[in-house]
């Protein structure tokens, strides 16, 4: 069994108000576990209006299934013009 864990540092350069970061990430975070299958959560920077830290993971026996999945997801958010991606970490555990 392999875990993968990806973490990405955004900016929400809208947000003028926690509610409005709320609202962006709310959304993102619902299309992503909708789309891709996968466990998503804001994990850092939860006082920050303007930036945002999320953790996605995800299951598998197979790292390169793994790989190609978080890929997916990251380059989905990088797609979305509401936020920044300024980090990506990837891990397997």
């Amino acid at each position: 069994m392999v875990v993968g864990i990806t973490t990405v540092e955004l900016t929400i350069p809208e947000s003028n108000s926690l509610k409005d970061k709320r609202q962006v990430l709310r959304s993102m975070l619902d299309g992503i576990r909708r789309r891709f299958n996968v466990s998503a959560a804001e994990v850092d920077n939860l006082d920050l209006w303007r930036r945002a830290t999320v953790g996605i993971a995800a299951v598998s026996n197979e790292q390169k299934y793994l790989d190609q999945l978080l890929a997916g997801v990251t380059h989905w958010i990088e797609e979305n013009p509401r936020v920044n991606v300024m980090d990506v970490q990837v891990e397997f555990l």
